[in-house]
């Protein structure tokens, strides 16, 4: 089983002997991949779908991992039982939907040892969230495939769940592009930045240009995004 770039560094983030729920399986390439590569002893497929469990049913018999790979159809973490595994991953859905998952059914969490993440879109959200409940952020990566850019994330279970005042105090650049990823200087977060400054800037031009009131919140969420950025490329310097 060959996984791709983007699935491959998200299941190099799952802690070797861990059990694993993957959340979303669709084809269950990454839950195969988990067990054929020895990284996790039983997975667990889930998809709130038909469709993807019957093929993930599929591929599971197709490479002999049935005593191995169970799949359930869940609405996330609906029919995960407490305990039951060490790691929870979710890849590939938008961060709306990845943190309505993770706060639906908490109870499903206790006992969790990781999270191993890759939200597409407001991930942001995501961050924010696995402050609030007690699991910290060991490891990020981003990469670029087929130019789309990539976050994938392994946070772990902490006992301290930060309060309200602690989480106002928190970096926003960190928030919103990774504290790990900026203070390793990683390059791609570096390329997509000067991107992004590129883009908001190229908005912010065309909104000026038209200068009426509609307009108004639109320049300001860009010259928000930019104070970001800028804060965010100042890591790179020196």
């Amino acid at each position: 089983m060959q996984l791709s770039d983007r699935l491959q560094a998200v299941v190099d983030l799952v802690t070797p002997g861990n059990r694993v729920a993957d959340v979303g399986c669709d084809h269950a390439y990454t839950s195969i991949y988990l067990v054929e590569n020895k990284i996790s002893p039983n997975v667990i497929a889930m998809d709130i779908n038909q469709g993807p469990i019957d093929r993930a049913k599929e591929n599971i018999r197709k490479y002999g991992y049935e005593d191995k790979i169970t799949t359930r159809k869940s609405d996330g973490l609906e029919k995960l039982r407490s305990g039951e595994v060490d790691t929870v991953l979710i890849a590939g859905m938008g961060g709306g939907l990845t943190v309505q998952i993770l706060t639906r059914h908490r109870d499903r969490m206790v006992g969790l040892k990781e999270l191993v993440l890759s939200p597409q879109s407001e991930i942001h959200l995501v961050r924010e969230l696995l402050e609030r409940i007690g699991f910290i952020i060991t490891k990020e990566n981003m990469i670029k495939e087929e130019g789309k850019y990539y976050v994938m994330m392994k946070a772990e279970a902490n006992k301290s769940v930060m309060d309200k005042e602690a989480y106002k105090l928190l970096c926003k650049e960190h928030v919103y592009f990774g504290r790990l990823l900026l203070e390793s200087k990683h390059p791609i977060l570096r390329e997509y930045l000067l991107k992004e400054e590129k883009r908001c800037i190229n908005i912010l031009e065309t909104l000026q240009r038209e200068a009426s009131e509609s307009t108004q919140a639109r320049k300001q969420e860009m010259e928000k995004i930019l104070e970001l950025i800028d804060a965010a490329l100042g890591y790179y310097n020196g």
